[in-house]
């Protein structure tokens, strides 16, 4: 496979996507979000931070754009109040699901596409 035919399916995606009366997140704001929706948790700061090999602050103030939109929160650990942890809400699961159909419906496509094409 060429690289424009691995890349069309995500710009149909991203472009669906922007169409959509919904905040545009940064790539890190998604690798973000998608980490805490899609990986086991208990997830902080440190351990975003590990796991996407990002500096703390940038995760904090990605973290702070999507708290903005109610995608995430931030709790304090009720055994270690020192620690925070970041927790999913309603509002990003519906973004999540909404983004996740979009994906599904392109994915169809391309597949009716391969298969009448």
């Amino acid at each position: 496979m060429n690289p424009t035919s691995l890349l069309l399916p995500w710009r149909d995606v991203m472009t669906d996507t922007v169409r959509l009366d919904r905040p545009d997140l940064s790539m890190r704001q998604w690798a973000l979000l998608l980490t805490v929706y899609l990986m086991p948790g208990p997830h902080t700061v440190r351990r975003l931070s590990e796991e996407l090999g990002v500096p703390k602050p940038a995760i904090s103030r990605a973290l702070d754009a999507l708290s903005i939109h109610g995608f995430v929160k931030r709790a304090r650990d009720q055994e270690d109040r020192r620690i925070v942890l970041v927790q999913k809400t309603e509002e990003g699961a519906l973004f999540i699901d909404q983004f996740a159909a979009i994906v599904e419906e392109r994915e169809r496509q391309s597949d009716l596409g391969a298969f009448y094409g």
